[in-house]
């Protein structure tokens, strides 16, 4: 997720300071993705020196507001326009540990699947609870957790896989030849 393109997107409704940024972010993504104040401070001063904002005013608090410039208003609509690119995903920790974790003797695969079950079923409910306690207008933050509902679905259902997979292959082949305990 692009900070940067998010900030832009808030500030096409107005001239913000920082702190107004970061809560209004966290508010329209159900605070699934917390920002750190320093990171919107960091990011804003990146793009005022990219001309995408300037300053606009100073309240009595001495709070900085900022602004789109024309740069920025065409930065964000280039974002809008643009498709979040899915060819090359981030890399998964979760894939490369199981993987890792198949190759490297010694490891309980199966115990490193269950813990992972347990946390990502922790996730889930969590970001269910969240969703559950929302006001009827939230449906911006509704469907960021949408998205991190059905992704830890999909990620449960894949460790699953994943365990019935080890099953079959342990019952077929020896454990040592695959260099891991299944």
């Amino acid at each position: 997720m692009s900070v940067k393109h998010g900030l832009l997107a808030l500030l096409c409704e107005g001239p913000r300071y920082g702190y107004e940024l970061k809560a209004a972010f966290e508010a329209r993504t159900g605070e699934a993705w917390p920002l750190n104040v320093g990171q919107v401070y960091t990011t804003l001063a990146r793009l005022e020196r990219d001309g995408q904002v300037e300053r606009d005013s100073e309240d009595a608090e001495g709070h900085v507001h900022y602004r789109l410039t024309d740069a920025g208003r065409r930065e964000v609509q280039a974002w809008w326009d643009s498709e979040v690119e899915r060819e090359a995903p981030p890399r998964d920790e979760l894939a490369i540990k199981l993987a890792l974790a198949l190759t490297v003797p010694g490891v309980d695969v199966v115990a490193v699947l269950q813990r992972q079950r347990t946390a990502t079923v922790r996730a889930l409910q969590a970001h269910t609870r969240r969703r559950r306690a929302l006001p009827p207008d939230g449906t911006a933050a509704s469907l960021v957790l949408d998205s991190l509902v059905f992704a830890a679905e999909a990620e449960v259902r894949w460790l699953d896989h994943c365990e019935a997979r080890l099953a079959r292959q342990s019952r077929t082949s020896s454990p040592a030849r695959n260099g891991a305990r299944a």
